[in-house]
């Protein structure tokens, strides 16, 4: 049967970075977008670029900071209404700091986790509730290679928020297993975007670009889950998953 086209597709986190990238990616299908995100004057940027170049496209923009979760359940009703639907949520918004554990730095760790992990859980709640009402819809989180294995130095928290954020949905998945409802984990390798800018040379890093396409054919699909780009990372997360902890503190 032919995959359902999700026209009207609602993004966290897309003032910058992936969540942009993805933005333009979908604007050039044709689809109607829903972006949030907490820095306004970038957001109202990126609509005048993409109904620039796509002027067929209906950009709708509300700020948002995923951290106060009333307002998550407050936008996702308003952009569902004054669109008259969302057909998927792409749950981006993240952090990507920290420290490591013990170093005086919980205020750090903390915010990555109510960011990463609590407050996708909003937003997850949120975008099922209108899917369970509606019947129909497709849920993406994105996670990270990361998730697969826990994290040394600053990425620990990090790497246990997007662990928890595949277990999440996996759980929900099954929830819905025999419903029209999709949920997809993307599960994206080391893509250089705002949010690595000051690390070092990163394992099989692609430009964000090149990440977001890959990103947006990956969703398209509607997976259960997919590693972004998937060369050559359908070959390396199996053997990342089980190479010994010795082996990897070479690489992280």
């Amino acid at each position: 049967m032919p995959r359902t086209v999700r026209t009207n597709i609602l993004i966290t986190g897309a003032s910058s970075g992936l969540g942009a990238g993805m933005a333009h990616e979908f604007a050039a299908r044709g689809r109607n977008l829903a972006l949030c995100a907490r820095r306004l004057d970038r957001l109202e940027t990126l609509r005048e670029e993409l109904t620039g170049t796509y002027p067929g496209v209906r950009v709708a923009i509300h700020s948002l900071d995923v951290t106060d979760h009333d307002a998550i359940f407050r936008t996702f009703r308003s952009f569902a209404s004054g669109l008259g639907h969302i057909d998927r949520v792409i749950v981006n918004a993240g952090l990507g700091k920290g420290a490591p554990i013990g170093t005086g730095r919980f205020d750090a760790n903390r915010e990555t986790a109510e960011t990463n992990f609590v407050a996708a859980l909003a937003q997850c709640e949120a975008a099922m509730e209108l899917f369970r009402e509606q019947n129909a819809g497709h849920l993406v989180v994105i996670s990270s290679i990361a998730g697969l294995r826990g994290g040394r130095r600053s990425a620990a928290t990090y790497a246990a928020t997007k662990a928890g954020l595949s277990t999440l949905a996996e759980g929900i998945r099954m929830d819905v297993a025999d419903t029209p409802i999709r949920v997809t984990t993307i599960e994206p390798g080391y893509i250089r975007t705002d949010l690595n800018a000051g690390a070092g040379k990163l394992l099989f890093e692609v430009d964000a670009a090149t990440g977001s396409r890959a990103l947006a054919r990956a969703v398209e699909r509607e997976p259960a889950s997919a590693y972004v780009p998937g060369w050559p990372w359908r070959v390396v997360a199996p053997l990342y998953r089980i190479a010994p902890a010795q082996v990897l503190r070479r690489f992280l």
